[in-house]
């Protein structure tokens, strides 16, 4: 293994339409799946009791659909970027 954070913050490539919104989304899933692995591992683990884990992935949840409704994800699912007219 070349770099241990690599091995703790595994990123898996990006296959859909490249723009930038789709990019920061999926940085941003990336990201909620990582902390949710966590909070589950604590849970699990005895750390955390279960109404703590799951309001921190609550938490977590509101805010991935914040960032999708501010970058306007799937509104337009059949709009490429080049047929929008407001661009």
């Amino acid at each position: 293994m070349a770099d241990r954070s690599d091995f703790l913050y595994p990123r898996s490539r990006y296959y859909g339409q490249v723009k930038p919104e789709n990019l920061v989304f999926n940085a941003n899933l990336q990201e909620f799946a990582q902390r949710v692995n966590f909070i589950c591992n604590l849970e699990t683990g005895g750390k955390i009791s279960s109404s703590e884990a799951y309001e921190q992935i609550k938490s977590l949840w509101k805010q991935l659909k914040k960032t999708k409704k501010q970058l306007a994800i799937g509104e337009n699912p059949f709009q490429s970027g080049e047929d929008n007219p407001e661009r």
